[in-house]
């Protein structure tokens, strides 16, 4: 009660006569006076009562205090979860499969985006939706499924965007013939839309009774991002790092990528064929050098593969075993073999994705400022699979 009178007290001090604040501080040093003293029960309750008159007789009363007193609860609480935000841990989600089978973004089945799926699309929808508790279990694991059925015939006029909040969708809608069917809260899809995972044309036709949405999504890992250590020392090689890229050419200006920190300022950087990097000519990095235990666990008689642990490819050797996909000559256009050297300038950055054949990353555009780093990759804990915690990621 002291406090509280204290902290209206010192609100007001400014529009209250000279009178009341001396009689609002003497009271107040009178109860803490008292409370000092261990006096008994009736004395404290005498001075507590003493207080609260003097409080209602200078103090001037705030319309909807109730209101006023919640909205400050609010205001402090969201002060300090911004304080956390910006200093300490930053929540942050996975866009794409770059750095698969670290952390993953957003994936489905079917995906039509992929040339796997556009080959064999039958086969992509040959799946069991779960119930019970398989479904309870999946949902934990991140996984949604959509299933829309055409009750009746008719070309697919439109498909509308997710409508929802900042943090998640409530509803989408698509209008199959004079048919409106409702998604009700469709997952995250990624970068990609729900057209183009599930390979959805303006003007297709659906039969009553057929799919038109048949669908299993598997949600990208949320992650925390620790923004601290970084004020303390600086990235250290192979640590998954989340950076801006703003002043990054051939990049989304307003956006943030997490890769694997390969190289940092004045290094010469080559790719071998082996599909090794080589740091300054002589140190060629291997399963040996911390954060690099997996990334180089890669059988050499086995192909690069992607969303599989296949180490770093060069453009030679995306042509020589997938040349007729129709990214081998835009993956590593910076390291066209094994000679090419790639020098950074001072207190830049170079990243690769663990997804080597399927990242977009410093091999395509180059390196960057150490200044765009935001910090680095320290807990998921979103979905709960294996990959939740600490140290699968590292």
């Amino acid at each position: 009660m002291r406090k509280h009178v204290q902290k209206l007290l010192n609100h007001q001090r400014d529009i209250l006569p000279p009178q009341a604040v001396a009689a609002l501080q003497s009271a107040i040093q009178d109860l803490r006076t008292t409370q000092a003293a261990a006096s008994p029960k009736e004395v404290l309750e005498k001075q507590m009562e003493s207080l609260e008159n003097a409080a209602n007789k200078w103090l001037k009363p705030y319309p909807n205090a109730g209101l006023r007193e919640n909205v400050e609860v609010l205001l402090v609480a969201l002060t300090v979860a911004m304080g956390i935000r910006t200093f300490f841990l930053q929540p942050f989600k996975i866009p794409t499969g770059s750095m698969q089978p670290t952390l993953y973004g957003v994936t489905s089945v079917p995906d039509f985006t992929r040339a796997l799926d556009l080959a064999a699309p039958s086969a992509t929808t040959n799946f069991e939706i779960s119930t019970g508790w398989t479904r309870v279990r999946e949902w934990f694991e991140g996984v949604s499924y959509i299933h829309v059925v055409a009750e009746s015939d008719g070309e697919l006029k439109a498909v509308d965007a997710p409508f929802g909040l900042r943090f998640f969708n409530l509803w989408q809608t698509l209008v199959v013939g004079d048919k409106s069917y409702t998604i009700w809260f469709p997952p995250d899809y990624g970068q990609p839309t729900l057209q183009d995972r599930a390979g959805l044309r303006p003007g297709q036709m659906f039969h009553k009774g057929e799919d038109i949405v048949k669908m299993k999504v598997s949600a990208g890992d949320h992650l925390f991002v620790d923004r601290l250590s970084y004020n303390f020392r600086v990235p250290q090689r192979g640590e998954v790092i989340v950076f801006e890229t703003r002043g990054i050419r051939k990049l989304p200006q307003d956006q943030f990528y997490i890769k694997r920190m390969v190289a940092m300022g004045n290094e010469k950087v080559q790719i071998g064929d082996d599909r090794h990097l080589i740091i300054n000519l002589t140190n060629r990095l291997d399963a040996t050098v911390p954060h690099f235990e997996k990334v180089y666990s890669f059988e050499r008689k086995q192909k690069p593969r992607e969303s599989q642990y296949s180490g770093h490819v060069n453009q030679k050797v995306v042509g020589e075993y997938y040349p007729n996909l129709m990214f081998n000559l835009l993956l590593a256009p910076l390291f066209p073999d094994a000679s090419a050297i790639y020098t950074l300038p001072p207190d830049h950055y170079m990243v690769m994705g663990d997804n080597t054949m399927n990242s977009l990353d410093s091999r395509t555009w180059g390196d960057f400022p150490a200044s765009n780093v935001i910090g680095k990759s320290f807990f998921v804990y979103w979905p709960i699979t294996e990959r939740f915690g600490v140290g699968y990621h590292r």
